[in-house]
């Protein structure tokens, strides 16, 4: 490997890196704003729009509720296995050869610590972000959950048109 491809590799990992960090300080400004700013005295609903709430929920699982448990030693278990994919991500950050890839493993990155923080600070991932449609309402969701839901969006874009590129 020449040490042109080394250096644009290193500057993709330092691309991906400072997505992720981005992503954990948003995601982590807008918790404490909905927990110590939005939410007090008392959790409550706050109308934004028509389709959109400010909200509290707390996610003791994993996407959607998943896996979710009123164990004392669950935040431990689903930290370590994010600890786990963020590493292995990390391992394919390491490797990425565009920016877009990049973009995408940092978003995923960000996204799963920011979810760590919570589950080590509180047991739990906050959520507050309550879309909904008459009287259906979507998940609700935070920062943390949109980076990874959006940077897993582009990570599978990248594996289905990344090919055509290169041949």
């Amino acid at each position: 490997m020449s040490s042109l491809s080394t250096s644009g590799s290193r500057s993709f990992t330092v691309f991906g890196l400072s997505v992720a960090a981005l992503v954990v300080v948003l995601d982590q400004l807008t918790k404490w704003w909905i927990l110590d700013v939005v939410m007090q005295p008392y959790p409550r609903v706050v109308e934004v729009t028509p389709f959109f709430n400010l909200v509290l929920a707390w996610n003791t699982g994993v996407s959607f509720g998943t896996f979710g448990s009123s164990h004392a030693w669950m935040p431990y278990v689903l930290a370590a296995v994010a600890f786990a994919i963020v590493v292995a991500l990390l391992l394919w950050l390491r490797q990425a050869d565009r920016r877009y890839l990049a973009l995408a493993l940092g978003m995923v990155i960000g996204g799963a610590i920011g979810n760590v923080i919570d589950r080590f600070l509180y047991g739990a991932v906050a959520d507050f972000l309550d879309f909904h449609i008459g009287g259906w309402h979507f998940w609700a969701f935070n920062v943390a959950d949109s980076g990874i839901s959006v940077g897993v969006a582009l990570l599978v874009l990248d594996g289905l048109f990344a090919g055509r590129e290169k041949s």
